[in-house]
C-alpha cells in the first residue's frame, strides 16, 4: 500500500497516554507526527500532558493524567467531561480532514474524540485488550461510535487478531516505525563494549512491570556469569525495583548489572550499537517489539523470548534468537551459546539489517498516508462535531456521579 496523497492533509491525531512518561505508543505517534509534517501536512496531536510537561510545538496538552492499572502495567489516562470539552474544543479548531486516533477503546482522550467527531476517521490499534474496571464504566459510550470507524489499523498481526476477536471487523497491518538510519549510524561507546570474555549485554524497558521480564533475565545471569565472569548486564528503564531485584537474584554477583536509569534517544541507539547481545525477555502482553526493531537497526544480535508478535518481527528466528518464553534455564542456555558463537551472531544480524527497512518510518508513513486518503475520498467537509454527542455527555455526568 502505498500514498498518492497530492495535496497537503490537515490531520488531528490523538493519543491515549500521556507525556509525561513516554512510552511505546507515545514515541509512535510523535514519530509519525513529525513524518507527516516533514512530508508537508498539517499535524495537530491532542495528548494527556501536564502543564509544564515539555512538549514538541504540534503537541496541544490536554490535562494531567493519572495512573490506572490497564492492560497488564500502569497507564497514565484521562476521562470525563472537563476533558471531554477540551477534545470538543481541538476538534472544532483543528478542522482536519482526517482525525488519527489511538487506542480508541482506551477509556481516554481517543474515545472521547470518537464518541465526538463527525467526519472521517482512522483508528490505530496497538496492543491486546483486557477488561479493566475503567473500560467497562467507558465501553457503553464508545460501542456504538465505533461504526464511525472509517478505516483501522493494527500495528501487527497479533493486535489485527485482538481486535477481530474482541470488536469485530477487520484491519490493515501497518507496522510501527523506526527511524532505521539513526540506529544503523549510531557510534559504538567505549562505555558499554564488551570484549569476547567479557561481553556486554543489555536490556532496556521499565524495572517494575513484571511483564517485560527483567527478572527472567536477572534469574539467567548465574549461568551466564559461571561461563563469563565478567559480563556485565546494561539494564536502561526507569523504576525503582532494578537494584533490588539484583541482589536478591544474584547476591554478591550483583555488581555485574549496571543500572543505567532513563536514557536519550541517542544513548539508547549507541548503547544498542555497542552491546554483544539485546534481550527482550518480555513475557507477554506484546503485540509487536519495537525495541527489537531498534536493536535490528543498530547491529546488535537479538536473543527474544518466542511470542508471537517477537517471532514475526525476528523473521521466524532468522533475524535474531528465540527462547522459550518466561523460562530462564533456556535464555541461559540461548546466551551462553550465542555469546560463544561469533558466526551466529553475524548471521542474524546480517539477516536483521536486510528486512528492517520495512519498518522504517519512510516506508509506514506511505502506508499510513494511503489509509487517510481512503478515508478522506469523496468528503470535502472538515472532521466536525457528531450532535448526538451532547446526549452522551449528560450520561457521561450522570455515570460520573455514580463512580
Amino acid at each position: 500500500m502505498t500514498s498518492t496523497t497530492s495535496r497537503p492533509l490537515r490531520v488531528g491525531i490523538v493519543c491515549p497516554y500521556s507525556f509525561d512518561v513516554p512510552g511505546g505508543v507515545q514515541f509512535h505517534v510523535r514519530d509519525l507526527a513529525e513524518s507527516l509534517l516533514a512530508r508537508g501536512h498539517e499535524v495537530s496531536v491532542l495528548a494527556p500532558a501536564a502543564d509544564d510537561t515539555p512538549v514538541p510545538p504540534y503537541l496541544v496538552a490536554a490535562g494531567r493524567a493519572v495512573p490506572v492499572h490497564y492492560n497488564g502495567a500502569v497507564a497514565r489516562l484521562t476521562f470525563g467531561p472537563v476533558t471531554a470539552n477540551r477534545v470538543r474544543r481541538w476538534l472544532t479548531a483543528g478542522r482536519f480532514d482526517v482525525l488519527h486516533l489511538h487506542e480508541p477503546v482506551t477509556p481516554s482522550l481517543g474515545m472521547l474524540a470518537l464518541w465526538i467527531a463527525d467526519g472521517p476517521v482512522v483508528a490505530t490499534f496497538h496492543t491486546s485488550l483486557v477488561r479493566s474496571r475503567p473500560l467497562q464504566v467507558a465501553y457503553p459510550l464508545v460501542r456504538q461510535s465505533l461504526e464511525k470507524i472509517s478505516l483501522r489499523i493494527a500495528v501487527s498481526e497479533d493486535a489485527r487478531r485482538t481486535l477481530v476477536e474482541h470488536l469485530g471487523g477487520d484491519a490493515v497491518v501497518i507496522p510501527n516505525g523506526v527511524w532505521v538510519d539513526a540506529f544503523a549510524s549510531a557510534s559504538r561507546d567505549a562505555r558499554w563494549t564488551g570484549t569476547p570474555e567479557a561481553p556486554t549485554i543489555a536490556f532496556l524497558g521499565r524495572l517494575d512491570e513484571p511483564r517485560k521480564g527483567l527478572s527472567v533475565l536477572l534469574r539467567a545471569m548465574p549461568a551466564v556469569l559461571d561461563r563469563y565472569p565478567g559480563a556485565r548486564l546494561l539494564v536502561a528503564g526507569t523504576g525503582e525495583t532494578g537494584e533490588e531485584q539484583a541482589r536478591e537474584l544474584l547476591g554478591p554477583r550483583a555488581g555485574a548489572v549496571e543500572l543505567l536509569g532513563g536514557v536519550s534517544e541517542e544513548d539508547k541507539a549507541r548503547l544498542l550499537a555497542s552491546a554483544d547481545v539485546y534481550v527482550a525477555p518480555q513475557t507477554g502482553g506484546e503485540s509487536f517489539g519495537i525495541v527489537l526493531v531498534e536493536a535490528m537497526a543498530a547491529g546488535a544480535a537479538v536473543v527474544a523470548s518466542d511470542l508471537g508478535a517477537f517471532t514475526r518481527v525476528l523473521d521466524e528466528g532468522e533475524a535474531g534468537v528465540l527462547f522459550r518464553t518466561g523460562d530462564p534455564d533456556d535464555l541461559a542456555r540461548t546466551l551462553v551459546d550465542v555469546l560463544g558463537d561469533p558466526a551466529r551472531r553475524e548471521a542474524v544480524t546480517a539477516h536483521a539489517s536486510r528486512v528492517v527497512g520495512r519498518y522504517d518510518w519512510s516506508a509506514v508513513t506511505d502506508q499510513v498516508l494511503a489509509v487517510y486518503e481512503m478515508a478522506v475520498a469523496g468528503r470535502d467537509a472538515p472532521v466536525g462535531e457528531d450532535p448526538s454527542s451532547l446526549r452522551g455527555a449528560r450520561l457521561l455526568e450522570l455515570r460520573r456521579g455514580r463512580t
